[in-house]
């Protein structure tokens, strides 16, 4: 059961160690039990615990490093322009206000985008050259 009533630093601990299952049944066993959504609201809720106590900070923590260990059988691949990281948002509010964000850092711009559904733990990166796929 989660310490939600316990100590800050045994929340924090029980987070540490659920999110690390949770990796480890997302990119080992390629068998999640919870959503991202769900994923992301644990690692959240434990950002925020070391926010307000930065003694809370391991240097195991997941607030700490990025994702886990790929997968056996996929090379390791550079790609050029790097992929980037986006946070993550759940509402029409936090997509607008990202909007607002990106519209103050680049005034002159006219913006325009596309969205499409993600693939949980997927990712891919196409490149054209001239019109055809490299």
């Amino acid at each position: 059961m989660p310490p939600e009533r316990e100590s800050p630093a045994a929340r924090a601990a029980w987070l540490r160690a659920e999110i690390a299952r949770h990796e480890r049944l997302y990119y080992v066993e390629a068998r999640p039990e919870i959503t991202d959504r769900e994923f992301d609201t644990l690692l959240a809720e434990l950002a925020a615990l070391e926010a307000a106590d930065p003694a809370l900070v391991t240097p195991d923590s997941p607030t700490q490093r990025v994702g886990g260990a790929p997968v056996e059988g996929f090379a390791p691949v550079v790609h050029e322009p790097p992929l980037q990281s986006l946070d993550n948002t759940y509402s029409r509010e936090e997509l607008a206000a990202w909007i607002d964000r990106l519209g103050r850092l680049v005034p002159d711009a006219e913006l325009a985008f596309v969205a499409e559904l993600k693939v949980d733990g997927v990712s891919i990166s196409l490149r054209y050259e001239d019109g055809v796929l490299v």
